[in-house]
């Protein structure tokens, strides 16, 4: 209770600061981070900024960016995350694009090799939640193509074992060369998993599926597939586990 009617009190200070135009003189220090201080001590709420989007992304020497318009098109969209721009990343492992909202503005520092991130309206709540989002897509997209994305799958049962086989029973392939994960999970049926274009899948032991690419999206995403057929139950500890997953084991049910 005295927390906020402290709290109570503070703001009243300030609205009749701002009322007065003028701000008292021991109050000026503890609002300089939060506040703006202009015209005569005027109070100006400063805009709000993300933590991660402001941060500038290196760009390795390998690695070349390339931006380009979207043509327009005569159907007014009221999504505003509608692209019209888009980003082209090319790196040694492959070539990837990232669609760009039309509020994000993007700043090419060669000489420090840095790309800078920026939002039309910091205050406005959807482009400061985008910004970060955004920003993390093209970092995501930065590194996939100089360095990759893995994701190691690990299967905990009795029996659980997985092998990477160039055809399938039940599964068509989509592509040429498509390969499938086959999987054992303890059903009367054969799980076969088509793996996706773009990803790379390996079995370096009968329990753990190496997943690697370039879109990380498309290898998490295949991963959550795979997890679905078991997921980690709580009492035994038995499952699929992505990454570094782990759970909370609990009491046995006594009846």
């Amino acid at each position: 209770m005295a927390c906020t009617s402290l709290h109570n009190s503070l703001r009243q200070l300030v609205r009749d600061a701002g009322r007065s135009r003028e701000i008292p003189s021991f109050l000026v220090p503890a609002f300089s981070q939060r506040w703006h201080v202009r015209h005569n001590a005027t109070l100006v709420e400063a805009a709000p900024q993300s933590r991660i989007g402001r941060s500038p992304i290196t760009i390795p020497p390998e690695v070349s960016l390339r931006f380009y318009d979207l043509p327009k098109t005569n159907s007014r969209s009221r999504n505003p995350d509608t692209a019209s721009t888009v980003l082209e990343v090319t790196g040694p492992l492959g070539k990837m694009t990232v669609p760009l909202p039309p509020y994000l503005r993007t700043e090419l520092d060669e000489d420090a090799n840095k790309i800078n991130l920026n939002v039309n309206d910091a205050s406005e709540r959807h482009q400061r939640s985008m910004w970060g989002t955004m920003r993390a897509l093209i970092q995501n997209t930065i590194s996939g193509v100089s360095e990759g994305h893995l994701c190691i799958i690990r299967m905990v049962g009795v029996g659980y074992r997985a092998t990477i086989e160039e055809t399938a029973i039940t599964k068509t392939p989509a592509y040429p060369g498509q390969k499938f994960v086959n999987l054992k999970l303890g059903y009367a049926h054969p799980i076969e998993m088509p793996i996706p274009q773009g990803v790379k899948a390996s079995v370096p032991q009968p329990t753990r599926i190496l997943l690697e690419g370039c879109d990380k999206q498309v290898i998490k995403q295949f991963a959550a597939e795979i997890r679905v057929w078991r997921k980690p139950e709580p009492y035994k500890g038995k499952g699929i586990f992505v990454d570094g997953e782990t759970i909370r084991l609990k009491a046995k049910k006594i009846k």
